[in-house]
């Protein structure tokens, strides 16, 4: 299978779906995410994570509004591993560990709970709340914690309706840079 092809089909066809609460599509939030990425000098394996950190919302079966319906879609686990078929754990990790790292700051940062959007306070009610200090603890000792911190910070950033981004064929050379950089290719 091309997996580049297969995302350029993906994003070409299932990302025009709104994206959750706010004025931007998926396929707007995946562009300003590597765009942001892209922008802030990260590597290519990381602006290829920033670009399909939310692919899961698009291959799952539960819709565009699973959280409206109380369903926690665990997109981030589905395209995690999805992801990590294709690629090495530098791209599937902080897309798998996105979430979670909302729950993290929201634990650690006193002020990140009131930066988040109505959509992403709704979701984190799904996705378990804050974290325990125990559960800090141990996302902290993941080796990909810390990029999962900087993806989640760019996931919040990427809901801008105005903003001007290259298109999804512009980032397809980070995608081949991360099949390239990884033990599974």
């Amino acid at each position: 299978m091309d997996i580049r092809q297969v995302l350029i089909d993906i994003y070409a066809s299932k990302a025009n779906g709104r994206y959750g609460l706010s004025d931007v599509n998926q396929l707007q939030h995946a562009l300003q995410s590597a765009a942001l990425a892209e922008r802030d000098g990260e590597s290519s394996t990381f602006i290829a994570a920033a670009l399909l950190h939310d692919v899961g919302h698009m291959i799952h079966e539960h819709g565009e509004d699973a959280a409206d319906h109380g369903i926690d879609d665990t997109h981030e686990e589905l395209a995690g591993r999805w992801l990590a078929q294709y690629f090495g754990p530098e791209v599937s990790e902080p897309v798998r560990l996105h979430v979670p790292a909302k729950r993290y700051l929201c634990a650690v940062d006193q002020s990140y709970f009131g930066k988040l959007s109505l959509d992403s306070v709704k979701s984190l009610a799904l996705q378990g709340g804050p974290m325990s200090s125990a559960e800090v603890t141990e996302f902290e000792r993941n080796p990909h914690f810390e990029a999962a911190v900087r993806l989640r910070k760019i996931d919040d950033r990427a809901k801008d309706p105005t903003a001007n981004t290259p298109d999804f064929l512009h980032f397809v050379r980070h995608i081949d840079a991360a099949i390239s950089a990884s033990p599974v290719s």
